[in-house]
């Protein structure tokens, strides 16, 4: 065993913890010391089953050959190289990759390092495409209610979750939001996408009258609602956002920092609804968690409009000490080779339905008040405690934690998302532990 194990840092007060009840946790820590394809070690020696890839991160499963090898050979031939007037090739290389598996028409790449960084990039380049194109009174930005699209000041401004907003004061102004598309009373457990609350989508049309086509310039949203609670759109929901962005020169941008890169079977939501952004983010599944770095795909016409002017002069002024890192881009040159050779979306689909008939296995379980699902993708919503919101769900993540299983909870709702590589016993060992831990007075 690891001399690793069974020890703890000897004072943990100095790391304030993000998104973590941090009293709560320094009380009674829960440390991880190694991982391997779906499991976790704990800092006493356990086993746990992780039916989060990580943090919605690590599609291809825990410290993969490939990708680890890809990190050592690269940090000791090129650590480093700026990214600002100078390049390397994997930089080059990895973009060119992304472009290849991206929905038609996505032909250019923005680095950047986290799905955060990646939301208030690509509001950047929105409103600054339309000032390149003489459309300077383009300047709205809107979102959507119960929306996750990070923490910086852009994305919680268009983000829709009260809890990340409420504390830091105007945060961005010109913002509006849509309405949230969660309907319990008319979709409760439902398969896939949802039969009702596509017409939701013409809330658009109603806040561009409000403020007028010439003043919107991005509306923004994530195809499938992750870190909410897992809100799966209805069906022709997307497709209407997209006809209305369209018809009132509107970008539509996509934040496909959860659903990319296989989450449900295509290596994005985008091509598995069928529509195409202007604009789209990524960032977690790109290195498979291992090394921070995201992306920001975007059309030939938005990429074009700023390239005009002298040659010397740069086109456009937005960028990271990081974008495109050698370690990083390396990581994610092997991530996705890691995908293709071990065709991890094509499986992915092909166990979906698996998946599916796990989660809606717990239906009849004590305080179930719903279950979501799309690709490999779960939700399990709970009747809250009268008084005490998101103490049931907490309490199960913490009994999952002690059972060996690693679930994420928002709210009153557990969140599942397992790796790629996830097996039918895997599956069946996580809905077994959920059912016992949910039956017995959770």
């Amino acid at each position: 065993m690891s001399n690793r194990l069974n020890t703890t840092p000897n004072d943990l007060r100095a790391f304030w913890m993000p998104f973590t009840a941090n009293r709560q946790f320094k009380k009674e820590p829960r440390l991880f010391v190694s991982a391997k394809d779906m499991h976790y070690t704990t800092h006493d020696g356990r086993q746990v089953l992780d039916a989060t890839a990580g943090l919605w991160c690590v599609n291809a499963g825990h410290c993969r050959p490939k990708i680890t090898e890809a990190i050592r050979e690269q940090a000791g031939e090129l650590d480093y190289a700026p990214a600002f007037q100078l390049g390397h090739p994997k930089a080059f290389e990895l973009a060119n990759r992304l472009v290849d598996i991206a929905p038609e028409g996505l032909n250019h790449v923005l680095y950047t390092n986290s799905g955060s960084e990646s939301v208030d990039t690509a509001l950047k380049v929105a409103l600054a495409y339309h000032r390149a194109k003489g459309n300077g009174s383009r300047f709205r930005l809107i979102g959507r209610e119960r929306g996750y699209h990070g923490v910086n000041f852009g994305g919680i401004s268009v983000g829709g979750i009260v809890a990340n907003r409420k504390m830091f004061g105007t945060l961005l102004t010109g913002v509006d939001h849509l309405p949230h598309t969660h309907l319990p009373g008319k979709n409760a457990f439902t398969r896939g996408e949802p039969e009702h609350g596509a017409d939701l989508a013409s809330e658009l049309e109603r806040i561009v009258t409000l403020h007028d086509a010439s003043t919107v310039a991005a509306v923004i949203v994530e195809p499938v609602a992750g870190s909410t609670g897992v809100l799966i759109p209805p069906k022709g929901y997307l497709q209407k956002l997209r006809d209305i962005c369209t018809k009132h020169g509107i970008l539509l941008i996509f934040d496909e920092v959860i659903t990319g890169f296989g989450r449900l079977g295509e290596p994005f939501a985008a091509q598995y609804f069928g529509v195409t952004p202007d604009i789209m983010t990524t960032a977690k599944g790109l290195t498979n968690g291992v090394i921070p770095m995201g992306a920001v795909l975007v059309t030939s016409e938005i990429h074009d409009a700023f390239m005009n002017g002298p040659e010397h002069l740069i086109e456009f002024f937005h960028g990271y000490t990081y974008s495109g890192n050698p370690i990083a881009s390396a990581a994610g040159l092997a991530t996705l080779e890691t995908y293709k050779e071990e065709g991890l979306f094509e499986r992915a689909k092909e166990i979906a339905p698996y998946w599916e008939e796990g989660l809606h296995s717990l239906k009849d379980v004590p305080n179930v008040i719903d279950v979501r699902n799309i690709g490999l993708i779960g939700a399990i919503e709970l009747d809250p405690i009268a008084g005490e919101p998101t103490k049931r769900a907490f309490s199960a993540f913490l009994k999952a934690y002690e059972d060996g299983l690693l679930i994420r909870t928002t709210g009153d709702t557990i969140a599942m998302s397992p790796p790629l590589i996830v097996e039918k016993h895997h599956i069946d060992e996580i809905f077994g532990k959920l059912r016992e831990i949910l039956t017995n007075g959770i």
